[in-house]
């Protein structure tokens, strides 16, 4: 039994994502409290052009920075649950209702989505789908932009982020899929999601791109803001 529960440990992550101490939910309480901070509006400045409203669960520092990396780049999938909760929870602050909301999480190149085994923001959004609907909203996912190869961005500054990310995204062919988005920001609300809000760029191009099959997005969500943002 003692040989079962080590090997337990060894395979699944059993400390915080957020400050490592023991946590077998992949939280523990004391990150969670800070993961749980009140939503709020942020915003670049300058802002991309159109960039629309942005609600951010917090601050992308400390545990709330630890928890996303490790989500998104070490492979813990164990705090889908949590992250997923908190995207939701910030859709909510941004969406009393009525009417519907579809969640459009930014997607992944294929490069990304091999290296982490998944599109990691496609996998929160149903998450927080499900949360939302626990929650008596009729909530879905659309996926209507598809990414296209693009180099890495962490290293780049403003400008050069937006012009990657301007030429980031296509929209995916299907008139019924884009017809039910048109149906949705008519009643309801079209909801980009994404991990993190740095300079506004990607969530401004994908913002663009559905606006040109004329879709508007209602406002966008981000799980934090990067520290250089004002409400």
């Amino acid at each position: 039994m003692e040989f079962l529960a080590a090997l337990v440990d060894l395979v699944l992550p059993t400390g915080c994502g957020g400050c490592g101490a023991a946590a077998r939910s992949g939280i523990c309480d004391s990150c969670a409290s800070v993961l749980a901070q009140l939503p709020g509006p942020a915003r670049p400045t300058p802002a991309p052009p159109g960039l629309p409203a942005c609600l951010a669960g917090g601050e992308y520092d400390g545990p709330v920075r630890e928890l996303i990396l490790g989500y998104k780049e070490r492979g813990r999938r164990d705090l889908t649950p949590a992250l997923g909760a908190r995207l939701a929870a910030v859709v909510r602050s941004g969406w009393p209702g009525p009417g519907p909301v579809v969640l459009v999480p930014v997607p992944a190149t294929a490069a990304a989505v091999r290296a982490r085994h998944g599109d990691h923001m496609h996998r929160l959004a149903r998450r927080a789908a499900a949360d939302l609907r626990g929650h008596g909203y009729h909530a879905a996912v659309a996926t209507p932009l598809r990414a296209l190869p693009r180099p890495d961005s962490a290293h780049l500054d403003r400008e050069q982020r937006a012009a990657l990310a301007d030429a980031a995204f296509t929209v995916r062919p299907g008139a019924s899929r884009l017809a039910a988005l048109r149906a949705v920001a008519d009643r309801g609300a079209v909801v980009l999601v994404d991990d993190v809000l740095t300079t506004g760029s990607t969530l401004a191009a994908a913002a663009r791109r559905l606006l040109e099959m004329e879709i508007v997005v209602t406002f966008a969500v981000t799980l934090a803001a990067t520290r250089l943002r004002g409400g």
